[in-house]
């Protein structure tokens, strides 16, 4: 089957993708955050929706919405816990979070045991369907919390930050 992934490059892969989210998330708290920067990373993960075009890639209804839930709910928790913003001066800013290396590792090791217990029962497109729509639940809530969080900020008078 051409979707056929050795373990060893999956595990590669992953760790590659993980490694990425770190620095990613270290890149995002040295810059303010927008109302932009909150919302496009959901937005363009969403055009991945067009895979389900793709015969093979299409998954009961129940099992869609099932992902969706897991994921807006139980996935979605450990972001929103890490991810706190606060304002300096006019800046809303995400602080650092210790706990985010951590969270992350704990996702990626969930991930590698759910994959291996979900592709005995479905394809491997059809798994990685179901894991695309479980991330793109976590995704969404854990963006639509932070833009609730940014646009509460954003709206209180400037605090001057403290001087060094």
């Amino acid at each position: 089957m051409p979707f056929d992934i050795p373990p060893a490059l999956y595990f590669a892969l992953s760790l590659a993708g993980a490694v990425a989210i770190l620095l990613w998330r270290a890149a995002e708290t040295r810059t303010p955050v927008t109302v932009p920067k909150v919302v496009i990373p959901p937005l363009g993960m969403s055009t991945g929706l067009c895979m389900f075009a793709v015969p093979q890639m299409r998954v009961p209804w129940s099992w869609a919405l099932a992902a969706l839930l897991l994921g807006a709910t139980l996935f979605a928790w450990p972001l929103m816990r890490s991810s706190q913003l606060t304002r300096v001066g006019d800046q809303v800013l995400m602080k650092r979070s210790r706990a985010f290396l951590w969270i992350l590792l704990g996702l990626v090791a969930v991930r590698f045991a759910l994959r291996a217990y979900i592709e005995r029962t479905v394809s491997t497109p059809q798994t990685g369907a179901l894991f695309f729509l479980l991330g793109l639940g976590a995704i969404v809530r854990w963006r639509a919390g932070m833009l609730r969080d940014y646009l509460r900020l954003a709206q209180q008078p400037g605090v001057q930050p403290p001087a060094s």
